[in-house]
């Protein structure tokens, strides 16, 4: 796997009603969803992984840990950045942050295990 630490990835949401707390069932207020933060902070995982895996492999999200600081309204521009810090063996370890502008919106851990494509969606048959 052509992998380093300290490896980056991004992805950026301009939140929509379709992304709030009240159209994903997780709360009564129009600001955006654990849930879609969450989502968001799994496709930065996924974007610093893009072209770097042997093909026939994909990776896949295990385990997140994600502290949700700070409300979003209707068109914020959330960006969530994914940094590579630990491999072991096909576990990786990223930390994760999202940001409104300047404002912590959230920050935790996403860990992601290599996988081959075709063994894991035989266990799905």
């Amino acid at each position: 796997m052509d992998l380093e630490q300290g490896l980056t990835g991004d992805a950026k949401l301009v939140v929509t009603n379709a992304d709030t707390a009240v159209a994903y069932g997780s709360g009564d207020v129009a600001v955006l969803a654990t849930p879609r933060i969450i989502a968001l902070c799994e496709e930065a995982t996924h974007q610093a992984l893009q072209g770097r895996l042997p093909d026939g492999t994909t990776s896949v999200g295990v385990q997140v840990r994600l502290d949700h600081v700070m409300p979003s309204a209707v068109g914020a521009e959330v960006v969530a950045e994914a940094k590579l810090e630990k491999m072991a063996g096909r576990k990786l370890i990223f930390t994760v942050a999202a940001h409104e502008g300047r404002c912590l919106v959230a920050a935790g851990r996403v860990t992601r295990v290599v996988v081959d494509i075709e063994q894991f969606l035989a266990k799905t048959r």
